[in-house]
């Protein structure tokens, strides 16, 4: 896939790719998953723009304690929400988003964050799997993403059909529970003030780059 593509352009290659590779009765679930999530639209309660995240303990790569502040330390950065490393959907964004954001939020002095609900291990594996550069962190209970209104969990049908593939996600994420997080983006200012804030319930929808760096120049203008 080319690193210059969309995102949705990636994304459509993917699903042709993996068409007809799953059993038929996981990719029915899934994909009535994915029918719902994107007729339901955006939830209630999701935080806008103006919000002060509260600080919180995330752990790094290492599983050693970091706080978001320190994470953030004093400088405005863009903070992607993402559901796992086993996620393909999210390996293909932060692969995108290395190589189409980083250069350009490297030369303005922002920041790019990368929080999931996973094991500190899974964070790892993303990390070095896509070679990416930024900061990977796990968020053990998803105490930010719940500050963020953006936590959700899969249909019952899609999570046995997670269990089909191999998939516990009660095993991979930090709180041995199946919440996952609604991919997002967002843009906080030095202060830890939020000034975008991009939500994707169905996760096979994400953030385009372009549409990131040009909410980012209009926030900190």
């Amino acid at each position: 896939m080319a690193s210059s593509s969309t995102i949705a352009e990636q994304v459509a290659e993917l699903q042709q790719g993996l068409a007809g590779r799953l059993p038929a009765e996981v990719a029915a679930a899934f994909a009535a998953e994915q029918a719902g999530l994107a007729a339901g639209g955006l939830p209630e309660g999701i935080a806008g723009p103006g919000t002060v995240l509260d600080d919180a303990e995330l752990l790094d790569t290492r599983g050693e304690l970091i706080t978001l502040a320190k994470a953030l330390d004093g400088r405005p950065a863009v903070l992607v929400f993402y559901r796992g490393a086993w996620c393909p959907y999210c390996n293909l964004t932060l692969r995108a988003y290395q190589a189409q954001l980083v250069p350009a939020l490297d030369g303005l002095g922002v920041g790019l964050i990368a929080i999931s609900p996973q094991k500190p291990d899974g964070s790892l594996s993303m990390q070095e799997a896509n070679e990416l550069t930024f900061t990977v962190l796990s968020d053990p209970g998803n105490q930010v993403a719940a500050q963020l209104g953006i936590l959700t969990t899969g249909t019952p049908d899609a999570q046995r059909g997670q269990e089909t593939l191999g998939l516990d996600l009660a095993a991979v994420n930090s709180d041995g529970t199946r919440t996952l997080v609604m991919p997002t983006v967002v843009i906080v200012d030095a202060a830890g003030v939020m000034r975008w804030i991009d939500v994707h319930p169905d996760y096979t929808t994400r953030s385009e780059p372009d549409d990131i760096l040009a909410a980012l120049a209009d926030a900190l203008a």
